[in-house]
């Protein structure tokens, strides 16, 4: 799928900032009418109130002024796991570099109020993960968040995402953090620019964490923690999740040893992380380079190309349901390649989204 043209994100942005649409009500609305500039006119049918093109326009040059790139979940660089979800984000805002997203990546979360042996073990676990070819993904919060970020910047790439608009840094102290961060990966959120940070919307900004990932490590957390509602969409979406056990005696180490005891794979190095997933390409440093694969655009697939692989899709699916991922490595694809084809499939009442980032024909189980 093509990048969206101005006018067109004016209307993505109407429509995303629309009163009552949430990101699951926009994916529906674009399902079902195709182009945002259609949606708005049954979005006004749910909400008396539709963000005028001026308004968006003010939006779109916060943006640019802050030096933010829009990226709709229809763009080929969306990693096409959190594009899969039942509410992606409509629209991400990302300072640095976008194609980082489409990197294999990593979550590390875990407690604001972190014990020191637990920040060393992060910021250990993120630069090894890092030297093994993989990115890591936080919240950029104080305590592990923090530790992570700075563990995976000494070794290769990271990506912070925050609740509050891309532009406004929070905690206040993690500016220079947030810059590095910047400057060699990304940091990403899918609220306006200028937008405070709220407890309402750390929720949503874990979904997002979760998604994009291929597995969320938790090291610690109590819990009632903000890291076990994370660890809670990695399972919905079918992501792995990992947790570092401690002691019984501290409430810090009672969220991950619950997650154990639920199932969760224990760790005690990257190494049991590594052996666990799938293998994966080690990343080019920084991704200063020529894109790769996974992060090329669609626009130069003919057309013989995506039939092929539409029947490749619709061959792997048979009866049953499958994961996206397993898609990807069956198909020998990007993920960048394949979102596009499942999105006509699914346009055309072919196939349907189901829970845990899989995918099924229609009629099929």
């Amino acid at each position: 799928m093509t990048a969206l043209s101005h006018d067109e994100l004016i209307d993505w942005i109407r429509l995303a900032r629309t009163p009552g649409v949430g990101p699951k009500t926009f994916r529906n609305l674009i399902t079902r009418f195709g182009a945002a500039s259609e949606a708005i006119f049954r979005a006004a049918e749910l909400s008396g109130k539709i963000p005028a093109p001026a308004v968006a326009e003010k939006e779109f040059a916060a943006a640019q002024k802050a030096g933010l790139t829009y990226l709709p979940y229809s763009d080929p660089r969306t990693p096409q796991p959190l594009a899969a979800l039942d509410d992606p984000p409509p629209l991400l805002l990302v300072k640095g570099n976008p194609d980082v997203l489409t990197a294999p990546l990593i979550a590390i979360v875990g407690a604001r109020n972190a014990t020191l042996n637990g920040r060393k073990f992060a910021k250990m676990l993120a630069a090894d993960l890092a030297k093994a070819g993989y990115g890591v993904i936080s919240g950029m919060a104080r305590g592990i968040d923090g530790a992570a970020h700075e563990g995976a910047l000494t070794q290769g790439l990271t990506v912070a995402v925050l609740a509050g608009g891309t532009d406004v840094i929070y905690p206040p102290e993690h500016d220079g953090l947030y810059r590095r961060i910047a400057e060699s990966g990304a940091v990403v959120s899918e609220m306006p620019p200028g937008t405070e940070p709220q407890a309402a919307l750390f929720p949503r900004r874990n979904r997002i964490i979760s998604g994009v990932s291929c597995g969320v490590v938790v090291v610690e957390a109590t819990p009632r923690s903000g890291s076990l509602i994370t660890a809670r969409f990695a399972a919905d979406q079918g992501r792995d999740v990992f947790a570092v056990p401690g002691s019984p005696l501290d409430p810090r180490c009672q969220g991950p040893n619950g997650l154990i005891r639920d199932g969760a794979v224990l760790i005690q190095s990257a190494d049991d992380i590594i052996t666990h997933l799938p293998p994966i390409r080690v990343l080019a440093p920084k991704f200063s380079s020529a894109p790769t694969a996974s992060s090329q655009h669609t626009d130069n697939i003919d057309e013989n190309t995506g039939l092929t692989l539409r029947r490749k899709i619709e061959t792997a699916l048979g009866t049953s349901s499958a994961a996206v991922d397993e898609l990807v490595r069956q198909c020998q694809v990007s993920a960048a390649v394949l979102a596009p084809v499942l999105l006509e499939l699914e346009l055309d009442g072919r196939l349907e989204q189901l829970p845990g980032n899989r995918v099924a024909l229609i009629g099929t189980v």
